[in-house]
Order: structure tokens, then sequence, then C-alpha cells
């Protein structure tokens, strides 16, 4: 405890007015206030209180916040242990706010600083005043209690109207001027795309993840109304697993668990959504990359059960030496055999009747034609993408260097001196300026390829022919790669026992593409 507490009480008095009307009066209500205090301190002086000489004065400021230059003054007194007792004519000069109230005493405890209101017979250091404070704190917990259930309310109303309800909004995103509702931030807008599409070929969220390190991308970066920066970071897994799960990019919002449509714009189809999700479901279920599809599952992360659109997760069990291999309906696999009428279906069965099906699919105009049309959609945006990325690495680039030069002006200047963080920065910027300058060569280079390359009719019926003669000689892994490139879902429903085949246009390009660089290759000399 502190030693002056034991002997005399230093009372400072605190005065308050919400208006500068009339302090300009030689004997004014401040005055009026600090008289009264002074009048019970010296009532109290055979309890050793005493009055001390500084004025905490706060004339012309509001009760209603501690935004007060005497009230500020006052607590870092109390923090300094210069106070033993705070003295107020009425409660509400302290505080009109029953919240700011019950933190003001909270402070006041800590440094065991008595609290008397000389008008209201208010007084902590007696059992009767702190019985009457515990009633006032009461309160304002109640109070606490009743704002915390109005913004969650506020919060649930707006999640199920589809309003953005505040906080750091995701990637791909800003929050409008007005506030409740997101905008497309077009620059990041490409990248989310970029990171689905990324996933969607390379299957890999850690390669994912260090495709966009490599390119110097960050994840998003945001400045909170207090001026914090947050954000910015390096990505990894994690980062990359809660974009590709974010249903925000589908134009929905979340709120305990549900989601409701939103009233900002989508950045991904449901397609392309789907599609990673089920990849992301596959891999979790399979567990590591080595056993990921040991047992050369060829539909993993595209068979869905069309009974109740769940999709169909691969598993086997083993009986007297020999595998049996199955795809089960996720939702029986969560909730029971109750929770669909399809439960699972023989693997070999069906993924023999979809190969045949792909064979079938070779000499189809149709399936030819969607290929051809979604090709050229897909390359379409795919320049676009590219050559708005370009600009942005240019801008970017412009900024690294601009920066740079001003660190270095402000190090030539005389007398300055470089510290610990001008280096650290200017390395910083060389390698970002470096990581730049290679993914603009990259992109540069693929806006080359995508002039020059022309996907047509008679590639993608090779590419399709090319099925049935080395189907039989490949690997499980070469297989499994081969129909997740020619097919985009396949849906089973176990009540009419009908598949339906959804072909995926962009893996067929890619196989066309592979097969015309196999024949290029072949005829080299």
């Amino acid at each position: 405890m502190n030693p002056a507490k034991t002997g005399a009480k230093r009372c400072a008095i605190y005065t308050r007015k919400s208006t500068e009307e009339g302090l300009e009066q030689e004997f004014n209500t401040l005055d009026a206030q600090r008289d009264a205090g002074e009048a019970y301190i010296a009532s109290q002086q055979h309890e050793g209180w005493v009055c001390l000489p500084e004025r905490y004065d706060d004339g012309g400021f509001s009760g209603a916040n501690t935004e007060r230059p005497a009230l500020q003054r006052l607590l870092g007194d109390i923090e300094r242990g210069r106070v033993d007792a705070v003295v107020i004519y009425k409660v509400d000069r302290l505080s009109r706010s029953l919240l700011d109230f019950a933190k003001l005493m909270e402070v006041f405890d800590r440094h065991e600083v008595a609290f008397v209101s000389v008008t209201q017979q208010f007084n902590t250091a007696t059992s009767m005043g702190r019985l009457i404070l515990n009633v006032l704190l009461s309160f304002a917990q109640f109070e606490r209690e009743m704002i915390a259930e109005r913004t969650r309310d506020k919060i649930a109303a707006a999640r199920k109207k589809g309003r953005w309800s505040g906080g750091m909004p995701p990637l791909g995103y800003e929050v409008a001027p007005g506030g409740g509702k997101l905008v497309v931030h077009a620059e990041e807008a490409a990248q989310v795309r970029e990171i689905f599409r990324l996933y969607v070929r390379e299957q890999s969220l850690l390669t994912t993840a260090q495709e966009l390190n490599r390119r110097g991308w960050r994840t998003k970066q945001w400045t909170t109304k207090k001026g914090r920066r947050r954000g910015g970071v390096l990505w990894d897994k994690s980062r990359v697993h809660r974009i590709l799960t974010s249903v925000v990019y589908l134009g929905q919002v979340t709120y305990k668990g549900t989601a409701y449509d939103g009233v900002h714009e989508p950045l991904i189809d449901a397609a392309t959504f789907e599609r990673a999700r089920a990849l992301l479901e596959e891999g979790r279920v399979a567990g590591s990359s080595a056993l990921r599809n040991r047992h050369g599952f060829l539909l993993r992360g595209m068979l869905r059960c069309g009974a109740c659109a769940t999709g169909m997760s691969a598993s086997w069990t083993t009986r007297r030496g020999k595998v049996y291999r199955y795809y089960r309906c996720d939702a029986t696999v969560r909730r029971g055999a109750g929770a669909c009428p399809v439960g699972a279906i023989s693997a070999e069965a069906i993924e023999q009747f979809i190969v045949a099906r792909v064979r079938d699919a070779a000499t189809s105009p149709e399936v030819i034609e969607q290929a051809l049309s979604q090709v050229a959609e897909d390359r379409a945006e795919r320049r676009d993408a590219l050559a708005r990325e370009e600009q942005q690495i240019g801008a970017a680039y412009r900024r690294c260097r601009e920066e740079a030069g001003n660190l270095l002006d402000a190090l030539a200047q005389p007398g300055a001196s470089a510290g610990r963080f001008a280096p650290e920065r200017l390395g910083e910027l060389k390698t970002q300026a470096a990581q730049l300058q290679a993914r603009r060569a990259e992109v540069r280079g693929e806006l080359a390829t995508l002039q020059g390359a022309n996907v047509g009719m008679q590639e993608v019926r090779a590419a399709l022919a090319l099925f049935e003669p080395v189907w039989d000689v490949l690997g499980a892994t070469e297989r499994a790669r081969i129909v997740r490139l020619l097919l985009e879902e396949v849906r089973y429903d176990g009540a009419g026992g009908e598949v339906t085949l959804s072909f995926y246009p962009l893996g067929i390009r890619q196989l066309a593409e592979e097969a015309a660089e196999a024949k290029a290759d072949e005829a080299a000399p």
C-alpha cells in the first residue's frame, strides 16, 4: 500500500460545466462546485483529509464522454499515485454515461482511490457508499449487456438481409462509402479468381500458396479507423483455404453457420466454387499426399450424389486380402445411412461406365463444340486478366522505385542517420522489385502465347481420340489426371440408376494442347 494512505488522505476536487456560458464571471459555477468540495473535505479533517491545491476544472465540456483535459490530467495523477480521493459536487459532474462512470470507478478502485459526491451523500470510503456503488455498477453491467444484445441483433438483422456488418473486408472487396455493403475491388477480384484457378489446376494448397508468394502477391491489407495496418502478409495453406471456402465469393454472407444471399456481387461462379470445395473435401478425407489416391479412384472430387446434391467420397475396405472400392454419399458418412437413399456405389462399376461414355464422346460434335466455345470464352477472360495484372505490376514497380528513391534522398541529407530500418526496407524493396519484374516477364510471355495459340475442332477431336488407344496402358495416376481434365462433374442418382456427365471444356483444351505438343515433338528432327 502507498505509505501516504496511512496518513493524510490527499483529495482532488473535480468540477465540470457543459457550456462556457457564465465562466467569465468572477465567481462562476466551477468555483461554487469547488467551494462545496473544499467544505466537505474540511468536515473530514479529523479523518486526515486534505485538499490538494491543483485545480481540475473542465469548463465547456460535455459529460457524455471522458475526452476532457482536466479529467485526463486527474486520471494521470491517479495513475502516478498522487491522489487518494476524488471529490465532486454531483455524480453527473464526473460522467453522464453509466458505462463511463463504471470504467472510472474501476480505475479508482484499482488505485485504492475513494470517490465522494458531496450533495448525494455518496462516499466509497464508507460501507454504505460501497453498497450504492455496487448497485450503480450492477446497472452499468446490465446496460453493457443490453448494448451487446442490441449490437448482436443488429448484426444478425444485417447479415440476414445480406448486408455487411463491419470489420475487415475480404480480399476482392472494399466497404462501400456508406457502409453496410461490399463493393468489388477490381485488382483484388482478379487475384481471387486466379487463386481459385490455380488451386483447381494444381490441387494443392501449398503449391498454390507458394506460387502466390513467388508472384509477390500478399494477403488483404487494410487500415483500421484507428490507423492500425492489418494483413499484407505472405500466403500459406490456411490463408488459401480460407479464400477457397468463403461463401462471400458466391455473393453470400453468413451468420451463425447459415448462409444468406448478399447484396454484393459474387466473384466466383458456383461450378468453380463447388469444384474447389470438392477437391478440398477429397484431400481432407484422403489424408496425406502419399496416400491420397493409392487405390486409383478416377472420380475423386467430381462425383456427386444426385439425390441430395452432396459429394461422394472415395472409400475402401479389405476382406480376405482383397480391396473393395466404393464411393459413398457424404450425407450418409456424416449423419448415418438414413440421411440419403443413395448410400454407396461400387467404384469399379461406375468408373467402367464413365470410361465407356467418354470413349463415345470422342465422336460427339456437341461435346467438341461446347469445348471450343468455352475455350474461346476462357481465352478472352484470361487475356483480359493478364492485361490488368500487367498494368498493376507496372504501377507496383513504380511505387517501389519511388519509395526507394525517397529513402535514398533522405539518407543523403546532411546529418541523416541510416539506423536499422532504412537498409532493411531498401533490401525489401529491391527483392519486391525483382519479383515484380520476373512476374511481368511471365505475364508477357503468357499473353504472347495466348495471342498465337489457337485450338480448333481438329485438335479437340484428336485429343479425345487419343483416349481410346492409350487408356489401357496408362497408370492409375495418369488415368485419374486424364479423367479430371475431361470431366467437370459426374452425378449419380441411385434411385433411377442414372449417371449424368458434365464435360470440362478447359481440361479438354489442355489435353488438346498436350496432344499438339506431343505431335510436334514427334515431328521434330
